[in-house]
């Protein structure tokens, strides 16, 4: 039952640790452009000239 201090801070702590990371990824803009990147994957923009 003494294990119960030391968890519920813990649990509560790695909770905001979570909240702040998402609304950091929020503040920063990783969810402005869902399907770019999806997009980017499938274009050859990097292939030169033929060479692969």
């Amino acid at each position: 039952m003494n294990v119960i201090i030391y968890l519920l801070p813990l649990a509560l702590g790695l909770g905001l640790l979570g909240l702040f990371a998402f609304l950091w990824s929020l503040r920063s803009g990783q969810y402005n452009d869902m399907e770019g990147a999806a997009y980017r994957v499938l274009s050859d923009d990097d292939v030169e000239n033929g060479k692969t």
